[in-house]
């Protein structure tokens, strides 16, 4: 059996920031910004919460699937930037939905999140635990990034995106292949609280995005690349045979690179990056709701979908539509 997406749900905060309002606070531009990441303009939370965004995606999602939040097994929900350290915010998702019946568990790897999440659920229904999962990609990276760093602070936003997934004998995720390298984990660092205690008075340390640009430019390229040539290459499939292939959104000059590498049609990467800006683990499932809803992606048609960012992680999903 196989894990498949029977319906997509997103949501994004109210507030657009475009580049042209970002230089009015910093030493930017729209021509700067734009040149170098394909971003004009991103959503920011002024009111929304993380797990708040996440259950109006998950809401969406299960009104997609036709499915009722009693019905659940499972929800696995990927962020860096929850409300709280605990309760996770999967588990009050599983609360505010009444979701009663289903177990919740919070993952984090980054950009990957999501990309992750649909292959533990993959895992479970392939192993025949569970069968009805929710699979949650959530972001608030504007209350960790810097916003006195140029660098890195015009590229995130905010959103969540949502798909729920059963389990079917012939569609769904056919194969995934993921990795992880932690040696180079310093490339996109956030640091958390440090230790303070009775014995211990450790400086509290600035807990924003910090990023190496070009080393994560590098490796993304790479990576991506080989990933999705591992997996076509196990599963036989020339990329003539994929319809579509959906990345994460964290660099039009990234997905480009990649388009190039595969020698394939641009037309098959769709991107949104240009109004979302990079929404780390909410940016594939914000794309995969968009092309679902806008009728883009039809049933037996074979996709690819590949994450990449911090940890670092990198990984792809071979599926049916």
């Amino acid at each position: 059996m196989n894990a498949h997406i029977i319906g997509t749900g997103s949501f994004l905060p109210a507030k657009v920031v475009t580049n042209f309002e970002l230089a009015e606070h910093m030493d930017t531009s729209d021509e700067w910004i734009v040149s170098r990441t394909g971003i004009r303009q991103r959503h920011i939370a002024v009111g929304e919460t993380t797990a708040g965004m996440a259950l109006e995606a998950a809401k969406r999602a299960l009104e997609d699937a036709g499915m009722q939040p009693e019905e659940l097994e499972m929800i696995l929900l990927a962020t860096v930037s929850p409300d709280h350290i605990v309760p996770s915010a999967a588990c009050e998702v599983q609360a505010m939905l009444g979701a009663k019946n289903a177990v919740a568990i919070e993952l984090n790897a980054a950009c990957s999140g999501f990309v992750f999440g649909l292959n533990t659920a993959q895992a479970y229904v392939r192993a025949g635990i569970y069968k009805k999962i929710l699979v949650v990609g959530v972001e608030t990276l504007s209350k960790i990034v810097d916003w006195s760093d140029r660098s890195t602070c015009i590229l995130f936003g905010d959103g969540a995106g949502a798909a729920v997934l059963t389990a079917d004998e012939n569609a769904g995720i056919q194969d995934f292949i993921q990795f992880a390298d932690g040696t180079k984990g310093e490339a996109l660092l956030c640091d958390a609280k440090p230790l303070r205690n009775l014995f211990v008075q450790n400086e509290q340390k600035q807990e924003h995005v910090r990023m190496d640009g070009q080393e994560v430019f590098k490796f993304a390229v790479r990576r991506v690349s080989e990933s999705i040539d591992q997996l076509l290459e196990r599963n036989s499939l020339a990329t003539q045979e994929i319809g579509c292939y959906i990345l994460h959104q964290a660099n039009a000059r990234i997905i480009q690179s990649v388009v190039k590498h595969l020698k394939e049609d641009g037309e098959k990467f769709p991107m949104n990056v240009e109004r979302c800006g990079n929404t780390s683990g909410a940016s594939v499932p914000l794309l995969l709701d968009e092309l679902n809803r806008a009728g883009r992606l039809k049933r037996g048609e074979k996709v690819i979908m590949s994450g990449f960012g911090g940890g670092l992680t990198w990984g792809s999903i071979y599926m049916i539509w």
